[in-house]
């Protein structure tokens, strides 16, 4: 039993002029955190407890899945960073520093290098494996815009699992353990969640799922399919060919050039020409470490810029500027067309269906019309490189897709040899031959989960915690402080609930009980206990169910029973 009067948990009415989304407003009006730093942040006692209930699931999920929690440093010597090819990569998010003896470091964002050095320098045989390693530990990324709260801190606590098998059907299974095991933590945490397909990004690797809690405040795209269980983050979402075929009706003839004044876009093109903006061969320009590109797309569309860095196999891909623009079409922006261009073109899918199409004529003030792809202009590849519209045809079935909203808190990849190639992470096989680890990694953002449960469980009055991760299972609350036999028994009946494993927090402030209510559904506890002067005179007192919002009236000497019974059964909304 923890005494309210004695613990550090500074509830507050007023609204944080810089929370943008509700767990950032509600962890500092409930005392749970409070800012250092843009990005960083103390965490007092009860936002402390929470971090360590979600902490104790993920270790024993992870434990029961096989693996083994280790401990690395979070200074990290660039030496590693430079082996993988990561130093200069990573970008700015990555803090670098000097020691004393002017040697370089970072500050880990994730540890992928030094827990393959690890097991590049213990695993040296085929015996030894497979193996799994996890650790639980403060990162530190320097976002360019922090914000949210936890959701996108620069320093934040993080499970990093990382996996070596001798080979990828090996690693398969391992990664279907762990993506297993993260179903298992979250719906023990009592969360809305779906795996969905995701780009593997800056970690690397052949495949990977994101775990995304449903959230209207969201800052992720969801894209699932309304017949089937197909789910994929917005950037990963495919768009299979629609099967659309050219009409059979005659070639128009060649291209002719039209003039449009001052007519860039595709809303102004296609208004201009009379013509749908479908119709329309959209050309955008790309400059990429594999020399520039133009993609081309129907009007209707939007490229997805991910989809175009991973069929090019690039390291990155950007908008080519409009001095580049220039120098490739030699025209401005807006009137660039694949026809006669001399760079790379790729073609969307969307593009096959356009019989007689209009374009950009890489001349100012000027498109083509009557365009045929494949006679005009031959594209080096038909792919999907567009982002995914709401009503698409899923790419698993006949059924369309829909977008929701979801909020990222777990990652797993299948790396496959990515860093064990460039770290030299070897072992030999039963024959003596020497092969590379196959790995995987696996990530859990414990902050982000807490804050991702309060912006899918709270109402208006607060934070409305699952059981399994609140601070607290059972406030017992007495209405008054003067009433000496009053506070005895509450304080009685609170140390009962304690003394049976509960995890009670005893309200004793000679506070109005208003203000102790008010406080109470601002934290979030599941049950509260409230003892009434008129009900203790009648032997009776309150249990509120904070999530129902549900109030029953139980004999005293019954409510040790009624509250174990109410919060087995919230445990069981947690059972995984």
């Amino acid at each position: 039993m923890i005494r309210y009067s004695e613990y550090l948990m500074p509830t507050s009415k007023e609204t944080p002029s810089d929370a943008e989304v509700v767990s950032h407003r509600l962890m500092l009006r409930a005392g749970l955190i409070r800012k250092v730093a843009s990005g960083i942040y103390n965490y007092l006692p009860a936002g402390l407890r929470v971090l360590r209930k979600v902490e104790r699931i993920i270790r024993e999920e992870m434990d029961r899945a096989g693996a083994q929690e280790v401990l690395m440093p979070a200074v990290i010597p660039a030496e590693l960073w430079k082996e993988s090819g990561r130093w200069e990569a990573y970008g700015k998010e990555l803090l670098r520093f000097r020691d004393r003896a002017d040697r370089e470091f970072c500050l880990g964002p994730t540890h992928e290098e030094v827990i393959t050095d690890l097991v590049r320098r213990e695993i040296h045989s085929y015996r030894q494996l497979p193996l799994n390693l996890y650790q639980i530990q403060d990162k530190f990324r320097d976002e360019i815009r922090p914000r949210f709260g936890l959701m996108r801190g620069r320093e934040f606590f993080m499970k990093d699992a990382y996996s070596f098998d001798v080979d990828e059907e090996s690693a398969a299974v391992t990664y279907r353990k762990m993506y297993d095991a993260y179903g298992r933590i979250f719906r023990r945490m009592g969360l809305e969640f779906r795996a969905v397909e995701a780009d593997t990004g800056a970690i690397g690797g052949s495949s990977s799922h994101e775990f995304m809690v449903i959230a209207d405040s969201g800052e992720d795209a969801v894209v699932s399919c309304e017949r089937c269980e197909y789910s994929a983050n917005v950037e990963k979402a495919e768009c299979p060919p629609d099967g659309s075929e050219r009409p059979s009706s005659p070639s128009p003839g060649t291209p002719r050039k039209v003039s449009t004044p001052g007519k860039r876009t595709i809303e102004e093109v296609s208004s201009f020409l009379g013509i749908a903006p479908g119709l329309l061969l959209k050309t955008l320009l790309f400059e990429t470490d594999k020399g520039d590109v133009a993609v081309v797309l129907s009007g209707s569309h939007e490229v997805n810029e991910t989809k175009v860095k991973n069929h090019l196999g690039a390291d990155w891909v950007k908008l080519a500027g409009e001095e580049r623009v220039r120098e490739l079409t030699g025209a401005p922006s807006g009137y660039a067309g694949p026809v006669g261009l001399s760079v790379r073109v790729l073609a969307d899918h969307s593009v096959r269906g356009i019989a007689c199409g209009a374009t950009g004529a890489n001349e100012k003030d000027a498109h083509l019309v009557d365009v045929v792809p494949g006679r005009d202009f031959q594209p080096e590849a038909y792919a999907d490189l567009r982002l995914v519209e709401e009503g698409d045809r899923c790419p698993r079935c006949p059924g369309p897709l829909r977008f929701s909203r979801g909020i990222e808190v777990g990652h797993v990849f299948r790396l496959g040899t990515k860093y064990s190639k460039s770290l030299s992470a070897t072992y030999l096989d039963a024959g003596g031959k020497e092969r590379m680890i196959v790995m995987g990694c696996y990530g859990i953002g414990v902050g982000r989960t807490a804050a991702a449960a309060i912006e899918q469980h709270h109402d208006p009055d607060g934070i409305q915690w699952p059981v399994s991760i609140a601070p607290f299972e059972v406030c017992v609350l007495p209405v008054t402080m003067k009433n000496a036999a009053l506070v005895k028994e509450a304080e009685r009946v609170a140390e009962d609930l304690s003394g049976k494993g509960i995890e009670v927090l005893f309200d004793d402030r000679d506070e109005r009980p208003g203000i102790k209510f008010k406080d109470a559904d601002l934290v979030g506890i599941p049950l509260r206990v409230t003892f009434g002067e008129k009900n203790y005179e009648a032997g009776y007192a309150e249990i509120r169910d904070r999530k129902k919002g549900e109030t029953v009236r139980v004999g005293i000497s019954a409510i040790a029973d009624r509250v174990c019974a109410e919060l087995d059964l919230k445990r069981k909304e947690c059972a995984p």
